[in-house]
């Protein structure tokens, strides 16, 4: 392998595991943040809505930057956002204000999405060249990073590390990761040669199009439900168990660790399973030892077996995402289009997610407000025909 190769396919793993660990960071402060802003379930709803917004805006912004600027000048932009983002938290959370987290986390959200597509066509770049999978390891350095910035967040919260430097310490760390790696993407990566205004009209058609599909549509329902099952972990589960069970910042910040260790094996596994039983079988497994898992959480009257059952929950969750988005792709017709499609169901369910569990926990518990997300994890098992290709026996299952 080149050097110049293999400094851009680590490059994009660094920037993965920076991401991670900025997210995990966040995540394991959260019952530290909501007690220092003093706002209730529906309250921190709103706030957590801010990460939500902001990614779903720079995941619809991502395919368009990419095209007009390249892979190398959206991923300086995304870093630039996040790094701000973490920033304007910290300073927030600090003083209390809602608002400034609530924009903070816009920041970084808008950073992560923007991200999002741009390292997609980044790996796939990387991939032509090596002739092997790269996005998978991908994928897994995003779930590492949760794994390490979750640890980190544990310790910190048990030897009571003020938040402010906790945050501020993960806002250099990815900086300095983004610095050092955005030099060895090579520039001009996914970028569109001709009027960008041509480019963008048929695509916005397209992307309505698509949706004609039965079949896709069916695609975005499961990978909304497995996205809400993820992003509800992500954005609750500290709060989840300190409120719903009784257990300290600490341990709340323990079982996030444990949740995202359980992605990150299931993601890096998992292409033996897909191998062996296809994308039907795997889903339809899958989304059964979430629910299972989210279930145990939700009516055990244990708080040890509720914080072991999230392994559950998470390597159920794992694949959701990208093995239906790589399903969307089967169709080589409109192949972006659908991929973009199915990827924006996903998000939309990372958008919705935070409010709506807030304003139902406002009113019957957070635990009892889960009931959503198991209900979706059994919608998505009896879907999972779905992800069959139509056309194409001889393809992934």
């Amino acid at each position: 392998m080149a050097p110049s190769l293999r400094h851009w396919r680590t490059s994009l793993f660094v920037l993965t595991l920076a991401t991670g660990i900025g997210m995990a960071s966040w995540v394991a402060r959260t019952p530290a943040i909501r007690d220092s802003l003093a706002v209730s379930s529906a309250g921190m709803g709103l706030v957590l809505f801010g990460l939500s917004a902001g990614s779903m805006t720079g995941v619809l912004l991502s395919s368009g930057m990419v095209r007009r600027a390249g892979g190398r000048v959206t991923l300086l932009v995304s870093a630039v956002l996040m790094v701000a983002g973490l920033a304007v938290v910290a300073g927030a959370a600090t003083g209390a204000q809602a608002p400034g987290v609530f924009l903070g986390l816009a920041l970084f959200g808008a950073g992560v999405g923007l991200g999002e597509i741009a390292l997609n066509i980044e790996g796939a770049a990387v991939e032509h060249h090596l002739s092997r999978p790269v996005l998978p390891m991908l994928h897994g350095g995003f779930s590492l990073g949760t794994v390490v910035g979750a640890g980190l967040g544990m310790a910190l919260t048990a030897w009571r590390f003020p938040v402010v430097w906790h945050l501020l310490a993960a806002t250099a760390v990815v900086a300095a990761a983004s610095v050092w790696a955005i030099r060895g993407i090579p520039a001009g990566t996914g970028r569109a040669a001709g009027d960008p205004g041509e480019a963008r009209r048929p695509g916005r058609r397209a992307r309505l199009r698509v949706w004609r599909d039965g079949r896709l549509v069916l695609i975005g329902v499961i990978v909304l439900a497995m996205a809400f099952a993820e992003g509800s972990a992500n954005d609750w589960l500290p709060l989840l168990m300190v409120d719903g069970h009784g257990t300290s910042a600490t341990g709340g910040s323990l079982t996030y660790l444990l949740f995202a260790a359980a992605m990150t094996c299931g993601r890096l596994a998992g292409n033996a399973p897909l191998a062996r039983y296809g994308r039907t079988v795997v889903i339809r497994v899958g989304a059964l030892v979430a629910a299972a898992g989210l279930a145990l959480v939700i009516f055990s009257s244990s708080a040890v077996l509720a914080g072991a059952a999230v392994v559950l929950w998470g390597l159920g969750a794992a694949l959701g995402f990208p093995v239906s988005v790589s399903a969307a792709g089967d169709d080589e017709t409109d192949a972006a289009a659908r991929v973009g499609a199915v990827a924006t169901a996903g998000y939309a369910a990372f958008l919705v997610g935070p409010p709506l569990l807030g304003f139902l926990a406002e009113h019957v518990g957070l635990r009892a407000a889960m009931a959503v997300v198991l209900l979706l994890l059994v919608t998505a098992s009896l879907f999972a025909g779905a992800m069959r290709p139509r056309h194409t026996p001889s393809a992934v299952r």
